[in-house]
């Protein structure tokens, strides 16, 4: 089953090229285009991406309102993954915060791009931990009162917060399976109950939380 792409940036050469490329993979193809954040929503809802590369600067409807309308307004939403041109951007990080899986550079080479969009479509892992890590440590907010309350709220279970700690650490859930010596079933279900009790949409943003309520420190 290919995934389907939607690719949106207001500069034509970009999506050129990002088409190119997404279109020469065998289990991706790209399944439409927009110019400005405005048009997602209603793309979203007739084409059915599976993942969204979204531009974050945008003249009208910037990457991340655009995020938060597909997130606020849909069930299902596809995952994102936002394009930009510097990784320690104040933009990426709020595209994040807003419920993005994950960040691309526009000079990333297609491979890194193809891999990517595979990352994110599949959800089993963390896509570049390390500058998630440096971009918490950059703007985001130690002990953050909301992030505190929500990991305090959820009442993780002993396993949990360990796997909660690897996940961080951006392993994958066959990395985590390996590490704590249990099938990768069980780091599934784990994973999935985590997600549930802090009430986050994926694995970025569980660690994401994790950062900003001080569980874990990006240093």
């Amino acid at each position: 089953m290919s995934i389907g792409v939607l690719l949106v940036d207001d500069e034509t050469l970009i999506r050129v090229g990002l088409r190119a490329i997404v279109d020469a993979e065998p289990d991706m193809r790209v399944v439409g285009e927009a110019v400005d954040g405005a048009e997602v929503l209603p793309l979203v809802t007739q084409l059915r991406p599976d993942v969204v590369l979204m531009d974050v600067r945008m003249p009208t409807v910037d990457g991340i309102t655009a995020t938060q309308h597909l997130l606020n307004r849909l069930t299902e939403p596809p995952k994102i993954l936002v394009v930009t041109t510097f990784e320690n951007d104040d933009y990426v990080y709020g595209a994040l915060r807003a419920g993005a899986s994950g960040f691309l550079l526009k000079r990333a080479r297609p491979a890194e791009i193809v891999h990517a969009i595979r990352v994110v479509a599949c959800g089993d892992s963390l896509l570049y931990p390390v500058a998630i890590r440096n971009l918490v440590a950059l703007h985001g907010a130690p002990n953050n009162d909301r992030a505190s309350h929500a990991l305090q709220h959820a009442q993780l279970t002993e396993r949990e917060m360990e796997v909660l700690r690897l996940m961080a650490r951006g392993m994958s859930n066959a990395e985590i399976a390996k590490e704590l010596y249990v099938s990768l079933q069980t780091v599934k279900t784990h994973v999935g109950n985590l997600l549930n009790k802090l009430q986050v949409r994926d694995r970025t943003q569980a660690v994401i939380l994790a950062y900003e309520s001080g569980f874990v420190s990006p240093r």
